[in-house]
C-alpha cells in the first residue's frame, strides 16, 4: 500500500501544483486522471524523488519514500512523460548500462535479466535494432522495461499511450496489467478510457485537487438514472448551458450531442442513458470549476 498524507507543492513562480493531496493506492493498477496542468505530472515527480514537496509524507508498506532518497530509487520503476533515448544504441546495450547503474553488477546476472525483460516486452527478436529506429510503441516498452529493472515495488507510468496507434496502445497497456498483478502501478492519464479498461482503483485529480478517489465502478454506479443526452443543433449550445448542467459535448453526424446531469427528465427529447467514467470525470471537473467561479 502507498499511503499519500497532506502532499503540496507550490513552484517558485507561485503555481500551486499540489494542495493537500492523500491517496491510499493499493497494489494493482490504479488510474491517476486529470486535464494537463492538473498536478499529475507534479505527483508523479513526488513520489519518483525528483523534487521535494513543500509538506506531506508519502509511505510504502510503512517506509518513509522521503526519509531516504536512494533507498526509495532502488524500490522504484519510472517511466515519464517524456522519455528520451540514445538513438544509435541498441535496445540490449542501452538496458545493459541501466542495469549497471541500477546495481546488477555481475554479468551473467545482467546477460540474464535483459533477456528476461525484452522477453516480457516483447522486444527480444529487435534487441540489436539501433532505439532510434523503433516505433513510438516500442520506445513505450523499452521504457517500461528499464523501468522494471531491479524488480521494482513500485512503477509509475505518466501518459504513457500518448501518440500511440490503438494496436501499439492496447499491446502497452496490456503489458501494464500483466506488472500490475504484482505490484502498486500508478497510471497517470488524461484518457478516461485506459482508466475504465485497466484500473481497479483511481482518482480524479483537478488544480492540485483529489477531486474523487475510489473504485472507478462505484464512481460510475453513483450516476446511475442521472445521465440524459440529446443531439441539438450547434447554433442551441449556449442556451442549453445556461440552463443545464451539461457534463459533455461532442460532434456527431453534424449535430451536437449533449449529455446533461440531472436527477430527472431535463426536458422533452431527452433520453436516459447509462453513465460512463467520462461522464463522472467532466462531471467533478466542472463541479471544481463553479465552485472555483461562485
Amino acid at each position: 500500500m502507498l499511503a499519500i498524507r497532506d502532499l503540496s507543492k507550490t513552484y517558485a513562480n507561485g503555481v500551486k501544483a499540489l494542495r493537500s493531496v492523500t491517496l491510499d493506492i493499493p497494489n494493482g493498477m490504479f488510474g491517476l486522471l486529470g486535464p494537463n496542468g492538473a498536478g499529475k505530472s507534479s505527483l508523479m515527480r513526488t513520489i519518483a524523488t525528483l523534487q521535494d514537496p513543500d509538506a506531506g509524507t508519502i509511505a510504502l508498506d510503512g517506509v518513509d519514500l522521503l526519509a531516504d532518497k536512494q533507498a526509495t530509487r532502488r524500490l522504484l520503476g519510472y517511466l515519464p512523460q517524456e522519455f528520451g533515448v540514445y538513438p544509435k544504441v541498441s535496445a540490449e546495450v542501452m538496458l545493459n548500462h541501466f542495469a549497471v547503474l541500477k546495481g546488477v553488477t555481475a554479468k551473467g546476472e545482467r546477460r540474464e535479466l535483459i533477456e528476461v525483460l525484452l522477453r516480457q516486452v516483447n522486444l527480444w527478436d529487435v534487441r540489436k535494432r539501433k532505439l532510434g529506429t523503433y516505433s513510438g510503441g516500442m520506445r513505450q516498452r523499452f521504457g517500461i522495461a528499464q523501468a522494471l529493472i531491479g524488480d521494482p515495488k513500485l512503477v509509475i507510468v505518466d501518459e504513457p499511450t500518448a501518440g500511440l496507434d490503438p494496436e501499439e496502445r492496447n499491446r502497452f497497456l496490456n503489458l501494464l496489467a500483466e506488472i500490475g498483478e504484482r505490484v502498486v502501478v500508478i497510471l497517470s492519464t488524461h484518457i478516461v478510457e485506459d482508466v475504465t479498461d485497466l484500473c481497479s482503483h483511481m482518482a480524479i485529480i483537478g488544480q492540485g485537487q483529489v477531486l474523487l478517489a475510489g473504485e472507478p465502478h462505484e464512481a460510475i454506479r453513483s450516476l446511475e438514472g442521472r445521465v440524459w443526452r440529446r443531439s441539438i443543433d450547434k447554433a442551441e449550445l449556449d442556451s442549453y448551458r445556461a440552463r443545464m448542467n451539461i457534463l459533455s459535448t461532442r460532434l456527431s453526424g453534424g449535430r451536437t450531442l449533449l449529455h446533461v446531469l440531472a436527477d430527472s427528465r431535463p426536458e422533452e427529447g431527452f433520453e436516459p442513458v447509462a453513465p460512463d467514467l467520462e461522464d463522472v470525470y467532466f462531471g467533478r471537473l466542472r463541479a471544481q470549476a463553479t465552485a472555483r467561479a461562485a
